[in-house]
This record gives structure tokens, C-alpha cells and sequence, in this order.
């Protein structure tokens, strides 16, 4: 209710043509807010309103804007404007915004920046999409070795304005090897005359141009960095990765992951900026797929009809067992999968993995087990043998389920393939084949069908 009260009183500004008004109130909010309001004001005055904006105010809103609005601000920028916006970005910032933008568009940004920064953006645009390369930036720091704590505070008061963090600073030799680093805190409480070299931490984590980009954002997450140095084949410092550009992969893979235990193709489009077809598209072949999969589960039941035919009280319980065990190999994957997302879990793990679901899944397939027997006996009336049939199936449907869980991820993730991929829709599906396998064996041999 605030925000649409506020959203219209700037609209009205706007239309009184109230200027000077509106840019007091916009400079005093953050820049992901200003892309937010943005987002829910009419196209047309975002260029004005864009305007009002200070320079740097006004290039640290641009990279909080979606695509799309992003787009039709630069191609109403003058050249002149556009050169204003690009000179404020990080070069990191610049290469994300050159990536999402049309060929015509990437052309005008390029054509906008002076040859250094181009030639820097054609560098970071080489490397692979999901590498470290492709998220770090160029703008950081560096010291060397030899200067003293004085010296290294003047550098940093003189060039820092321009660098995407001060706050851990590189040291570097004559060759740009990473020989270590050095925080502000460091500095500030050290002696001036002190080398550098002296104060400076030389067990440095690093990771290099081509390690995957979610790995680098992993390794942030685990040692709480505000950045992470990033060295070519060489050991040459080539550039940083920040914490921030490290919460946004963790959103994007996060995002990924959702979408793909759910079986849908993975998009970088928000849902509400989706048509239609698109939508169709990124969930139609995985439903396709499932829906060839489950008519495995219809194989099996009619290779057991006369079991059924003879005991119809089986089938009514079929729902039950196969969505337990669907449901115990969902929870089961989606735990092991977080693991190994975070780095918690690899493929040497797997024997203590299968050990500790084995267990779990012991306790849970006795609990369940013995809560269906009473409700079997009790408020289904089914006989003796019946109870028993199904009890012993969803004990031994609980162990497959959890045991499948575990392993299929696992086994993706050392084959290079996503695990996400290998969780719900398809470990649903084998347990649904095996649940039903299990059942009617046992169904068969216990009462003699």
C-alpha cells in the first residue's frame, strides 16, 4: 500500500513537472530500489526520470534494472549520455549489461567506451560464460611488496575511488605473480615505515580464469571473502571476484536447481516477463518425458492383473505405496544435492552417504510400516495377510526409495551431469517401477495369487 501511495505522489511530481523535487527524493534511495519503482512506472517516463539521476547514481541503477528496460533506456541515451553511464560501471557491470543486450545495442555500448575500457571488456567477454573469468573484474588494488604501509595508504587514497573494493588489497611482484594480500584493517593499525611484505598474508586462496563460476561463489560463501583473487595459468593476477557478484550466481544457480527438480528448462527471464509459448516450451518435453516414463509403472500393473483381479483390495492401496516411496527419495535427493551444491559432498563420500540413509531409512520404513499395519487393521478392516503384504512392501519401498535418492545424484554429479536433473521427476519415476515390482512379488508369494 506505501509503495503504491509513493509510486503515484512521484507520478504526480512528474506530471507537475516538479524536478528538482523528484531528484531530492531519488537520490536519497537505494539503487535497487530506484530499478524496483522503475519497473512499475509506465515506459515512457522512464527516460526523464532517468535524467534526473547523478552520474554515478544513475549507472549503479542501471545494473540493478531487468534487460528489458535497460535496452530501451540505452537506445534513447545521446551518445554522449551513453558514454556517461559506461564510464561509471565496473567493467564487470559493463561486460553483464554487453551480454544481455542485442548485437545493434552491444555495438552503440562498445562504440561509447574509450579504447581502454574496450579493449578490457573484449578480454573479459573471452572467457567462458559460467568461468571465474567471465565474473571477475579488473578493477581492484594491487601493492607491492617493497612499498611501505605509508606509501600503500597514499596508493589506495589516490587510485581507490576507481576500484571495485579497497578493503583487501593484492601484493603482487615485478611479473604480476599473486605473492599475497593485505587488508585496510592491516594497514591502518600497522606501523608506516613498516614493508609491506612484512604485514602481508602469504597464504593466499585463489582460484583460476577457467574454474567454474559457482565453485568460486562456494568458496566466498565458505570463508566469508568480500573477494577472491583470480590468477591465468601463470599464476598472474588477472583480476577479483566480489561477494556480490557471488550472491548473484548463488541466486542464479539456486534458481536452476528449483527449476530442474521440478522439470523445467532453466531461464534467466522473471515469470511475469514469460509468454506463453515460452513457458510451453520449457515445460513440455520434460512432461513429455515423464509422461513415456510413468507408462512403465501401467506395464507392470498389467503384467499383474490377475493378482489384482484376485485380490482387488490391492489395488486401492497402490496410490499410497508409490507415493511414499516417490516422497522418501524426493527428500533424500534434495538433501544430497544441497550437499554437493555447497560442496559438502562428493563421489568419495558416497559409501558413508549410502551408510547413513541405509540407517535412516531402516528407522523410517519401520515407523511407517508399523503406523499402516494399525491403520490397515484398524480403520481399513483388511485381513491379516493383506496388512502384511502392504507393510512389508512400504518397509522395503522406504530403504529402495532413500537408497536411490542418495546415489542417483551422486553418480550424475561424478558423470558431469547436473544432479538437480536426476531428482524428483526421474528418481520418482524408479521408485514408482520398483515400489510396484516389490509389491506385487510379495502379494504373489504371500497369498498365493
Amino acid at each position: 500500500m506505501k509503495e503504491t501511495m509513493f509510486r503515484e505522489a512521484l507520478v504526480s511530481l512528474l506530471e507537475e513537472k516538479k524536478y528538482a523535487t523528484l531528484r531530492d527524493i531519488l537520490v536519497t534511495l537505494n539503487p535497487a530500489d530506484i530499478a524496483g519503482l522503475f519497473a512499475e512506472l509506465p515506459e515512457r517516463r522512464l527516460p526523464l526520470l532517468f535524467r534526473l539521476l547523478p552520474k554515478e547514481l544513475a549507472a549503479e541503477t542501471v545494473v540493478e534494472m531487468e534487460p528489458e528496460q535497460q535496452e530501451l533506456l540505452i537506445q534513447g541515451f545521446s551518445d554522449s549520455e551513453l558514454k556517461e553511464v559506461i564510464d561509471e560501471l565496473y567493467l564487470d557491470d559493463a561486460v553483464d549489461l554487453i551480454e544481455e543486450m542485442p548485437a545493434n545495442v552491444v555495438r552503440r555500448i562498445l562504440g561509447s567506451a574509450d579504447p581502454d575500457t574496450r579493449k578490457m571488456i573484449n578480454e573479459l567477454l573471452k572467457y567462458p560464460e559460467d568461468s571465474a573469468g567471465s565474473l571477475m573484474t579488473v578493477e581492484y588494488v594491487s601493492l607491492r611488496p617493497t612499498v611501505t604501509v605509508e606509501q600503500a595508504i597514499r596508493q589506495i587514497r589516490r587510485t581507490g575511488i576507481d576500484k571495485e573494493t579497497v578493503y583487501t588489497c593484492y601484493v603482487i611482484g615485478d611479473d604480476r605473480r599473486l605473492l599475497g594480500f593485505v587488508s585496510v584493517r592491516t594497514l591502518l593499525v600497522s606501523e608506516e615505515e613498516t614493508p609491506i611484505e612484512e604485514v602481508m598474508e602469504t597464504n593466499v586462496i585463489y582460484v583460476h580464469t577457467s574454474e567454474d563460476k559457482e565453485e568460486v561463489a562456494n568458496l566466498i560463501r565458505r570463508y566469508d571473502f568480500i573477494a577472491l583473487p583470480v590468477v591465468d595459468e601463470e599464476q598472474r593476477l588477472v583480476g577479483i571476484v566480489t561477494v556480490d557478484d557471488a550472491l548473484d550466481v548463488m541466486q542464479e544457480e539456486f534458481t536452476e536447481d528449483l527449476e530442474r527438480i521440478a522439470a523445467i528448462t532453466p531461464t534467466d527471464k522473471p515469470y511475469l516477463r514469460m509468454g506463453v509459448l515460452e513457458l510451453y516450451k520449457s515445460r513440455i518435453l520434460w512432461l513429455l518425458l515423464l509422461m513415456i516414463s510413468a507408462t512403465f509403472t501401467g506395464t507392470i500393473i498389467t503384467s499383474f492383473e490377475s493378482a489384482l483381479a484376485a485380490q482387488v483390495a490391492l489395488a486401492s492401496f497402490i496410490p499410497m505405496l508409490m507415493n511414499t516411496g516417490g516422497n522418501c527419495g524426493s527428500q533424500t535427493s534434495v538433501t544430497v544435492i544441497r550437499g554437493l551444491s555447497l560442496g559438502e559432498i562428493d563421489f568419495a563420500d558416497l559409501p558413508r552417504v549410502l551408510w547413513k540413509e541405509a540407517r535412516v531409512s531402516l528407522l523410517c520404513g519401520v515407523t511407517l510400516a508399523a503406523a499402516s499395519f494399525l491403520k490397515l487393521l484398524l480403520f481399513d478392516k483388511v485381513g491379516m495377510a493383506i496388512a502384511g503384504v502392504i507393510c512389508v512392501t512400504l518397509f522395503a519401498t522406504v530403504i529402495c526409495a532413500k537408497l536411490v535418492g542418495c546415489v542417483l545424484p551422486i553418480l550424475s554429479k561424478k558423470l558431469g551431469l547436473d544432479p538437480a536433473v536426476m531428482s524428483n521427476p526421474f528418481i520418482t519415476t524408479i521408485v514408482d517401477a520398483v515400489s510396484l515390482i516389490i509389491y506385487f512379488q510379495v502379494a504373489t508369494k504371500a497369498l498365493g495369487l
